[in-house]
C-alpha cells in the first residue's frame, strides 16, 4: 500500500509552526489543508485531550464566526497524535496566509473567559473532558514562542 503524504514528513527534525499539509481539487474548488503543529513531534510532551477539545470547540467556534473565513472553513479538529491540529479552508492558499488568522484564533482561546460553546450533554459526546485554562497555557505559549516570531522553518515542512 502507499503510504500517504503526512506519513513522508520527516517527523524527527519538524518544528512548531504552519504547514500546507495538501491541497485537493473538489469540483472547481481547492482545498487547502494546514497543519497547525504546536508541539515538536517526538520530542516534545503531547497536549492532553482535555485542553485539545477545549481548544476544538473554541477554534471552530471562532472560525465559523470569523467575517472573512466563516464560508470558507472546511473542518478544524485534533491530530490524532497530540501534536497539533488541522484547518481545512476552501481556497488556494500557502502558509503565510493565514498566520494572523491562526494568531487571532488563538488570541481569542487566550482571552475566552465564559462557557465553552457546544460543552454540554445535549451537545457534545465527551462534554466534561475539556480544560480551559490548560487550552489557554497551550495557546499562549505557541503565539508567544511561534507565531509572533514566525520564520520561513516554521512555515514550510523540512525537504528530509
Amino acid at each position: 500500500m502507499k503510504k500517504i503524504e503526512s506519513f513522508q514528513i520527516n517527523h524527527l527534525t519538524l518544528l512548531r509552526g504552519i504547514y500546507v499539509s495538501r491541497q485537493d481539487k473538489v469540483g472547481d474548488e481547492i482545498i487547502t489543508s494546514f497543519d497547525i503543529r504546536m508541539k515538536e513531534p517526538n520530542r516534545q510532551p503531547v497536549m492532553n485531550t482535555a485542553e485539545m477539545h477545549a481548544m476544538e470547540h473554541l477554534g471552530a467556534t471562532f472560525l465559523r464566526n470569523h467575517p472573512i473565513y466563516s464560508t470558507k472553513t472546511i473542518y478544524f479538529g485534533p491530530m490524532g497524535c497530540r501534536t497539533g491540529f488541522y484547518l481545512l479552508l476552501s481556497g488556494d492558499l500557502e502558509s503565510k496566509d493565514i498566520v494572523a488568522l491562526v494568531t487571532e484564533m488563538f488570541m481569542f482561546i487566550i482571552h475566552y473567559n465564559d462557557t465553552i460553546p457546544g460543552a454540554s450533554p445535549r451537545d457534545c459526546g465527551n462534554y466534561l473532558d475539556m480544560n480551559l485554562p490548560m487550552a489557554q497555557y497551550e495557546a499562549k505559549k505557541f503565539v508567544e514562542e511561534v507565531l509572533e516570531k514566525i520564520q520561513e522553518e516554521n512555515l514550510i515542512y523540512p525537504k528530509e
